[in-house]
């Protein structure tokens, strides 16, 4: 199967011009000028815009949290990034306390085999480090493909390490080339918090915000990096939301350190207003919370200044009726909420065209960098002669409005419900196959394939 993209706007993270792309079999062949090809397929792409396909590295998927599944299964929730121009995701598996890494692993090989509409790979969250742990997390880089660990700095009890753990596994990822991600939010001090308010009475939706201040995610950042820079391991912060975080990652450059940071789509464009909104507001009760507009200032201006790499979606959906469970307590709300679909077009529509990053910085943020961090490129992440086939073609000028009732994934609700966008993704090939044309879906559960990614570094 051969297909040809001709007259595309193609833009990677180094380069922008007008060419065709020659595509045969899994990967791509040719890029110049009025290629003199044949092809099975011909797209015709003058106007419209060609990058690489998105890859979204912090998705959960049918994952359990809070006495509930998360609403997006493998199935749904590939399909749906597809739709929206993201071609691979990285999921989180969760170890369970007192069990192991590799039970672990099969369970999300159980949950995706077989399921997947677009590629995928997995980040193993470690939450009982142990000798037998340690050995486990070296097999996973060097057998497993899986190089990235994540951590959690809260829900002691469930998901949380200490500190000297955090230490030892960061000094056995870092002896074999992998990387340790974290989750960093004070949890004691959010627990203090949540106690206090429920304490008093207080269990609307808007005490979620207020058990997290900034002060939360500013320490436990600070922290993380301060344990990175004694063991030399590399480290990647998830969903960074605020600017006194990013501040601590920002402090850390004066000794040289680089840390990794992640924001997502919703940090950038919903602000803590939202959970004035009564119950309604549980609708964005994720964690951390949303913040404040001079984060949102913050972290656009910590994207062009490079403290900022990648834009992510921490999407973790569910429905109406699941977020109901916490409507007389506000802790019990499940964290998350969906977003999968609309982060390529969210970051175009409100980054690209509002002015706020050039479009090579648009192709780092949704698919470049991603690639580079999790030991994927070339093969991921760029439009080159051989690599991965994963290509967007989106229409720039076509408006659009995203609504839970248009959307594909599997959630009643849309946290961007009404919002006007400008710039539609049209046609998305996988790995060769066109997947999505306009609003059709051309490939079936099973398509989407587990990357093995490389050592880090």
């Amino acid at each position: 199967m051969s297909i040809l993209i001709k007259n595309g706007h193609v833009v990677s993270a180094s380069e922008d011009f007008i060419a065709d792309v020659f595509i045969e079999g899994e990967k791509i062949v040719a890029i110049g000028k009025s290629l003199n090809t044949q092809a099975d397929e011909v797209l015709d792409a003058t106007g419209k815009i060609v990058f690489p396909g998105g890859i979204d590295p912090h998705v959960h998927l049918d994952m359990p949290f809070m006495g509930t599944f998360s609403s997006d299964n493998y199935e749904t929730g590939t399909r749906a990034a597809l739709f929206g121009g993201t071609t691979m995701v990285i999921d989180f598996i969760l170890q369970t306390q007192g069990d192991t890494l590799y039970n672990a692993l099969r369970t999300w090989q159980k949950k995706s085999e077989g399921k997947a509409v677009g590629d995928y790979s997995y980040h193993m969250a470690v939450t009982d480090y142990n000798d037998r742990t340690a050995k486990e997390v070296t097999d996973m880089i060097e057998k497993e493909g899986i190089t990235s660990f994540k951590t959690f700095m809260a829900y002691k009890g469930a998901l949380m390490i200490d500190d000297g753990q955090m230490v030892q596994l960061m000094q056995v990822v870092k002896k074999n080339g992998g990387m340790v991600t974290v989750h960093a939010t004070n949890g004691d001090m959010i627990d203090s918090l949540i106690a206090q308010n429920r304490a008093a009475g207080n269990r609307a939706p808007i005490y979620h915000y207020l058990s997290q201040p900034e002060v939360t995610e500013a320490e436990a950042s600070a922290r993380f990096a301060d344990m990175l820079h004694y063991t030399g391991c590399k480290g990647y912060i998830v969903h960074l939301t605020c600017e006194g975080a990013l501040n601590a990652v920002r402090k850390a450059t004066l000794r040289n350190q680089k840390v990794n940071v992640e924001t997502c789509i919703q940090y950038l464009l919903l602000d803590a207003s939202l959970y004035e909104r009564d119950f309604e507001g549980a609708k964005w009760v994720m964690s951390p919370p949303l913040r404040e507009k001079k984060d949102q200032e913050a972290l656009w201006a910590g994207i062009n200044q490079g403290l900022v790499n990648v834009v992510a979606t921490d999407h973790c959906p569910f429905t109406w009726e699941q977020k109901l469970m916490g409507k007389d307590d506000f802790s019990k709300i499940p964290n998350g909420h969906p977003a999968i679909e609309h982060r390529v077009e969210l970051l175009f529509s409100e980054g690209v065209n509002k002015g706020r990053i050039s479009l090579p910085k648009f192709v780092e943020l949704s698919s470049t960098n991603a690639a580079k961090l999790f030991g994927m490129y070339p093969r991921k992440g760029t439009i080159a002669i051989g690599a991965d086939a994963d290509i967007v073609i989106l229409d720039p000028d076509k408006k659009h409005v995203i609504s839970a009732k248009t959307h594909h994934m599997n959630a009643d609700y849309s946290g961007y419900e009404g919002m006007e966008l400008k710039g539609k993704v049209e046609n998305v090939i996988l790995r060769g196959k066109l997947a999505i044309d306009k609003e059709k879906c051309l490939v079936e559960p099973g398509y989407g394939k587990f990357i093995h990614r490389d050592k880090v570094c």
